[in-house]
């Protein structure tokens, strides 16, 4: 029998606290021993994600523990940097980090702790290997799975993408923008050419096809990814568009990318339009390639909260602990 691996979760309040929670109380080799936030110490998980009444007895901790053997740092941007150093965790504890902090080069290390980028069809020997690491951003996942077989195939140049997330994606926090009376029947651009998941896209572009992103010896950029996301009038998923110049024809574009990613088994490459219920709530990234011309337009689906987080996080996990890289990630998706 596999021995159950023993899990801390730091920031288990927000969504994707929350939905690490719901995938690891029905992991068959996981064991939650805590759940640390200070804010809602003492109180039952249920009480914080009132979904899970009946199924978890859990209560929020306000002490850490090394008695465990993978802690999930579910903290925002900046935090989990912070939280390593002023906090002291064992150096056979594993870290998964799914914030931003340790993603990029060179600022992947922290004291003894080097941190392995977490896309498992780009670096799942690394992972396997791995005793830390950072899970990738939500519109990076979808993007990066869309763009990797012709990153292979040295086929990237200017690169014009535009995705759109629902609300969850701007976290648990409240603005302006996540009210349901603005987000109702509503749509906008936000951090146009700016977002910060470009560089990490880029990053892991230039690993398949040398020199991305990087100007030529005259200071002209050849190959860039051109990055427009919009916030829409849903909860949760992510769809993008990815339009490139490509003279190859959509019979070798589909066999490539069918054997680019014949060993993952949450991507799919789908021949019929793809559409958000596909990829929400499961782990899946769903791609369709559609060629106008010379013209080819890659269109990939995924849940942000799923593979573009807590399910991905999961099937890090996974892969570090030798077990099957799907299990407890098995789940329907909310097609109806």
């Amino acid at each position: 029998m596999t021995p159950k691996i023993s899990i801390g979760i730091v920031g288990g309040a927000g969504y994707t606290g929350g939905e690490l929670i719901r995938l690891l109380i029905n992991h068959p080799y996981a064991n939650i021993t805590f759940i640390h936030s200070r804010s809602n110490a003492g109180k039952p998980v249920s009480s914080i994600h009132q979904d899970l009444v009946g199924e978890t007895p859990l209560t929020f901790a306000a002490e850490l523990s090394n008695d465990i053997d993978v802690l999930f740092l579910c903290v925002g941007h900046g935090e989990a940097r912070k939280f390593l150093q002023e906090n002291t965790i064992a150096p056979n504890v594993k870290i998964i980090d799914l914030s931003q902090d340790f993603r990029l080069q060179p600022n992947t290390t922290i004291d003894n702790r080097s941190f392995v980028y977490g896309l498992p069809e780009l670096n799942k020997e690394a992972i396997r290997k791995a005793n830390n690491i950072a899970n990738p951003g939500c519109f990076a996942t979808a993007i990066q799975l869309g763009l990797l077989p012709l990153a292979k195939a040295g086929l990237l140049e200017h690169v014009h993408t535009t995705g759109i997330t629902g609300s969850t994606g701007a976290g648990q926090g409240l603005s302006t923008t996540s009210h349901f009376s603005w987000r109702a029947n509503n749509i906008q651009a936000y951090k146009t050419l700016t977002h910060q998941h470009v560089k990490e896209i880029s990053q892991s572009l230039k690993q398949l096809q040398s020199g991305f992103g990087e100007a030529d010896a005259s200071g002209k950029t050849t190959s860039e990814l051109n990055f427009i996301p919009w916030r829409g009038d849903f909860t949760r998923g992510i769809f993008i568009s990815s339009q490139i110049d490509c003279d190859l024809s959509e019979t070798e574009l589909q066999a490539m990318y069918e054997d680019f990613y014949q060993d993952a088994p949450f991507t799919v490459i789908s021949k019929e339009p793809v559409f958000l219920k596909q990829a929400v709530n499961n782990n899946k990234c769903v791609i369709q390639l559609e060629k106008v011309g010379s013209k080819l337009v890659v269109h990939s689906v995924i849940d942000n909260l799923l593979k573009g987080a807590s399910g991905q996080a999961v099937q890090n996990m996974n892969l570090i602990f030798g077990l099957d890289e799907c299990a407890g990630l098995r789940l329907k998706a909310n097609y109806f």
